[in-house]
């Protein structure tokens, strides 16, 4: 048992595209949090919480921070992910091993006026061919803040996750419980159906599109067999409808069938999912829009 009695929020930050959902998902032995090799994928504020007995570990995953502040969206994302770090009782900051960037840079100014303890986690270090580089990098990033712990990890493999984990633990106040013991998450199935669509389409889709879309669930019911969920895909253009939609509708009933699949093991019963995509012009540079679709930093 890892020091019974301890609960607490720890909230995991970093730049976009440095594995803080992954790192949530492994933690928790399940997926809650959607990933892909495209940044800004975390578009919410989403807990994960990990219950051992009595200690409880409430993470806390955000979007990427990042300098870009082109439209509402890009602003929403940073305030997202700028207020969960604000009453918790850890921060975990990742960054990737031997890597050093711009935005690197702007996390670390978000952090000079905060006194919630931080841990550096150093991700990706399975990608690092000769691991003697790491030491010179561990020893410079070191420098950069007064770290609490640097940990060397690999949410992706799993690499170092138990040591990274008992050094949040031992941050935490002494606390009962704060959800019950089989929650895993704040959000609803509705929530995460909707994600589990975008992830989809962020697979599938190019560079730029997955930016300009998002999901919002029209109707969600379920009894024990049978889960009805219709959803609309809102875009900014007819151009952009026409590729999510694909030659002869192939794509989007592709993107549903992979979607389908995943919330049926989600749900743990069988799903009838049905895609319309829309268009929204500007809906992406709209504060009163991005409400209405759940961008709600509440």
């Amino acid at each position: 048992m890892l020091n019974e009695g301890h609960c607490g929020y720890a909230a995991i930050i970093g730049r976009p595209n440095v594995g803080k959902s992954t790192l949530l998902n492994h933690n928790l032995g399940k997926k809650i949090s959607i990933t892909s090799r495209k940044p800004q994928t975390t578009r919410h504020r989403l807990l994960g919480i990990k219950t051992d007995d009595k200690t409880q570990i409430i993470y806390v995953d955000t979007p990427g921070l990042h300098q870009r502040k082109y439209n509402a969206m890009n602003r929403y994302l940073n305030r997202a992910a700028t207020s969960s770090m604000i009453g918790v009782d850890v921060i975990v900051w990742l960054v990737e091993a031997l890597q050093w960037t711009e935005e690197d840079t702007f996390v670390l100014n978000t952090l000079a006026e905060i006194s919630t303890p931080v841990i550096l986690g150093v991700n990706k270090t399975d990608k690092i061919p000769d691991k003697n580089t790491l030491l010179p990098y561990l020893q410079k990033v070191a420098t950069q803040y007064d770290f609490r712990e640097i940990v060397p990890i690999s949410a992706k493999k799993g690499h170092n996750l138990l040591e990274l984990e008992s050094k949040i633990i031992q941050l935490l106040p002494i606390s009962i419980p704060l959800f019950p013991e089989k929650q895993i998450t704040d959000r609803s199935e509705r929530f995460l159906a909707a994600e589990l669509i975008r992830e989809k389409l962020i697979r599938r889709l190019g560079e730029e599109l997955p930016y300009r879309l998002t999901v919002q669930i029209e109707h969600f019911s379920s009894d024990k067999k049978l889960t009805h969920i219709s959803a609309l895909i809102w875009v900014e253009r007819q151009g952009q409808k026409v590729i999510v939609i694909g030659k002869k509708g192939k794509l989007l009933k592709a993107i549903g069938v992979e979607a389908r699949l995943e919330m049926e093991a989600l749900l743990e019963c069988k799903v009838f999912l049905q895609l319309w995509v829309k268009v929204k012009q500007g809906w992406c540079d709209d504060e009163r829009v991005l409400q209405q679709l759940g961008y709600s930093e509440e």
